[in-house]
């Protein structure tokens, strides 16, 4: 049997052989796997670091880490993931939330005034990230949330429920087909955006992700397309749309919102210095909800 400080040292020594792991990553996972088996934080691993695993928890330690070791990512075997400081369940059947994604929440509430009661739209929730961050910051509007896999519906409800975010509705729907004539401020959007034939697609954490929630035609752009030709019907006048996109993407996004009649089009970085996020804005003049 192992103490707790030779079990991290091993299960250390096999995530470092692992192409996707570094040194300080594979001893970090190490001490979260163990944490999480333990349920137990980290100091406490370090001040019982002599203590000896049980059969039973070595053997389910063993378990973990060779599932990490195959490429499985952390997210999924953890059940969690963080964003935009809210502790997401997540499962297979969602995309896991990556923080460059936080530039589109940030960029949908420079357009959301505090205290203004708007409708905003998140297309292909997922595990609600988006939708539930956008929510908790600016608690006066009502966030409309869909998706089309109701797999991935029920885990986004779960979350809104365990954070307790109640101004949020959810709606089984693929991009705008359910929403009848519903008008919104802001529609946002983390849509799939890569290349069918991206070799990505087959390394790494995509492996274990929802094809259906990364890839997108030949080119990455087929449900961006889709997006922006139907977005006017949805937006209210000045109302805008946001999309995050791939780092090479923003030059194409632009045209389309541009071709579509979308006008004030401008992209945002994300934190690695790549274009992310590019929006649009309904040219038509009615409300006065903006500048």
């Amino acid at each position: 049997m192992h103490s707790i400080r030779s079990a991290l040292h091993q299960a250390q020594a096999q995530l470092n052989n692992s192409p996707q792991l570094d040194a300080i990553d594979a001893r970090f996972e190490s001490q979260l796997l163990l944490q999480h088996l333990l349920n137990a934080n980290r100091a406490w691993l370090i001040t019982h670091e002599n203590d000896v695993l049980t059969a039973d928890v070595q053997a389910r330690f063993d378990q973990l880490v060779n599932r990490r070791a195959d490429g499985e990512p952390i997210a999924y075997i953890l059940g969690n993931r963080e964003f935009y400081g809210l502790n997401l369940t997540v499962s297979p059947a969602t995309l896991i939330p990556r923080p460059d994604t936080e530039v589109l929440v940030d960029a949908a509430l420079n357009k959301i005034p505090a205290n203004t009661p708007l409708q905003i739209l998140d297309l292909g929730t997922g595990t609600g990230a988006i939708a539930l961050a956008i929510a908790q910051q600016r608690p006066q509007v009502q966030v409309t949330a869909v998706d089309a896999s109701k797999a991935a519906l029920e885990v986004a409800i779960n979350n809104s429920k365990q954070l307790h975010i109640p101004n949020i509705h959810f709606l089984l729907s693929n991009w705008f087909n359910n929403l009848n004539d519903t008008l919104f401020d802001v529609i946002v959007s983390n849509p799939p955006y890569i290349e069918d034939t991206d070799a990505h697609l087959n390394q790494g954490d995509l492996r274990f992700e929802p094809s259906s929630a990364l890839a997108s035609g030949a080119d990455g752009l087929d449900d961006i397309r889709r997006i922006i030709d139907g977005c006017l019907i949805h937006l209210k006048p000045q109302g805008w749309l946001m999309l995050e996109h791939g780092y090479n993407q923003a030059p194409a996004v632009a045209d389309l919102m541009a071709q579509t009649g979308l006008v004030n089009i401008e992209t945002y970085k994300d934190f690695g210095g790549n274009d992310r996020v590019t929006m649009g804005k309904n040219p038509l003049i009615v409300s006065s909800h903006w500048d």
